[in-house]
């Protein structure tokens, strides 16, 4: 074959994979009916995932400011802060910046030292991100969170929920989380649809800045586990877990019970206590 010819043909499929990712995103968003004049804040961790929702929320013309939470965790969390300002300067957003350490007194490397040892540090890290997010993006006035959640995260997560017998928790991990309590914000998942593995390359694609770095503070933690099982699952292994996923998650929403708010903090929870004072003992 031509050599001229092989590389327009390359190109076409590129162009088609990423036309596809885009208009998955479109659907998943007219799926969740998110209308352009509500007011989104892209939680931007400087990862491709986060970057590649912001690029698309904006692409798409919808009305988005960026939030990033700064974890405290030494030259990572200042390397992920230096691609999030890049990336919104390249979008020509509005980024909110909030720190762990600010809000609470404590850094999470500070926290990770005197937590149960029981707990995983990604785990209290992703209660925390959850807690302050939703507290400032309600004082911001925002009507949805969009996070960078894929295909991979929510399968990994709902297999894990349900290695664990917690099937309750599985509401968390849907398109658009949505409660009657009105201190929650919406939070959805754009990228829901979406393979991990085509997330990296439309990112390398549109060279969005992101940081490519692990946490040094994950470990080796369930998820991890999960993940290494979920690799070796087919594509249409894949898709039939993930149409059971949505088929329970919206049997449990049923039976659902009205949230509270917790007797700590007053954030919104399921429980007297949120999730943040349970598992930090209200000792931040």
């Amino acid at each position: 074959m031509n050599i001229k010819l092989y590389s327009i043909i390359l190109k076409l499929l590129h162009l088609f994979s990423f036309m596809d990712i885009e208009q998955k995103v479109e659907q998943t968003l007219k799926k969740i009916r998110l209308k352009k004049k509500e007011k989104i804040l892209v939680a931007i961790s400087g990862g491709k995932d986060s970057a590649v929702t912001a690029y698309l929320l904006k692409r798409l013309g919808y009305k988005i400011k960026g939030i990033h939470i700064d974890l405290g965790l030494g030259k990572y969390s200042e390397n992920c802060l230096k691609s999030v300002k890049e990336l919104c300067n390249k979008l020509k957003i509005k980024l909110y910046l909030y720190s762990v350490k600010k809000e609470t007194g404590k850094t999470m490397s500070d926290i990770f030292k005197h937590k149960d040892e029981k707990l995983s540090n990604c785990t209290l890290c992703g209660v925390m991100k959850k807690w302050l997010l939703n507290k400032k993006a309600r004082e911001l006035k925002a009507d949805k969170i969009a996070t960078g959640h894929n295909f991979n995260d929510g399968l990994e997560t709902f297999l894990m929920n349900l290695f664990k017998g917690s099937q309750n928790s599985n509401l968390n991990s849907v398109p658009i989380l949505k409660t009657k309590n009105k201190k929650f914000i919406v939070r959805i998942k754009p990228l829901f649809f979406i393979a991990n593995g085509k997330i990296e390359n439309y990112c390398k694609k549109l060279n969005l800045p992101v940081y490519k770095k692990i946490c040094p503070y994950r470990g080796e933690t369930y998820r991890v586990e999960t993940r290494d099982f979920v690799k070796k699952l087919s594509d249409k292994e894949k898709k039939n877990l993930m149409k059971n996923f949505l088929e329970l998650a919206e049997k449990i929403k049923k039976d659902e019970k009205e949230t509270r708010y917790c007797e700590v903090c007053g954030e919104p929870s399921r429980k007297n206590l949120c999730k943040r004072c349970e598992l930090l003992n209200s000792k931040i």
